[in-house]
């Protein structure tokens, strides 16, 4: 069973056309318009061993707010279509990820029932170009959309970059182990006979 989706999102500030692939390689082609997004998303997609495919257009002479969150939502709602029944799936995911000095956790739910509950303070407002407060916007509607419980934890860290990659890192691999097919579960994960 091929676990895949192809998004597609056109507003009056973004056109966005994403595919993503569960069972991947890690393999990444992405044209965001954002870089340090790009970088962010090349590495959740290696370490989640995703295929993902972003081909974006947005207002980014205003800022990088608009694509950035559609962008967002796009991967959300690829995941969630991608996954389908999620008969099988592990369901819950975690990871430790360090990045130097810094240690991030994040621990997930496909539960479909969305929450973002974030723990993390960004010593900058940028990195480059991109403004830090950014990556909170991503990651709610990327919860949202994939209609999952999603916690992120820094622990401690001081460079910028390095936590907010440790984020992105940690994300991929709880992800990886939720969307795991588990052959020991029989149908639904839940006791409620769906999810």
């Amino acid at each position: 069973m091929e676990r895949t989706a192809k998004i597609e999102r056109t507003t009056n500030e973004t056109s966005i056309q994403l595919t993503l692939d569960i069972d991947g390689e890690g393999r990444s082609n992405l044209e965001t318009g954002v870089p340090f997004l790009t970088h962010m998303l090349d590495l959740f997609t290696k370490h989640g061993q995703f295929n993902l495919t972003v081909e974006a257009k947005g207002d980014i002479e205003v800022d990088d707010h608009h694509t950035t969150e559609d962008i967002g939502i796009c991967l959300g709602q690829a995941l969630k279509e991608a996954l389908g029944d999620k008969k099988g799936i592990k369901r819950y995911g975690n990871a430790f990820v360090p990045m130097d000095e810094a240690l991030a956790q994040v621990v997930v739910d496909l539960s479909n029932r969305p929450h973002l509950e974030m723990r993390a303070d960004f010593p900058s407002q940028k990195v480059g170009t991109f403004d830090t407060e950014l990556v909170h916007e991503f990651l709610w509607k990327f919860a949202l959309e994939a209609r999952m419980n999603l916690h992120v934890i820094v622990h401690y860290g001081k460079n910028t970059h390095h936590i907010i990659e440790a984020i992105f890192k940690a994300m991929a691999r709880a992800l990886d182990e939720a969307t795991t097919i588990d052959p020991r579960i029989k149908g639904i994960p839940s006791t409620k006979g769906m999810l």
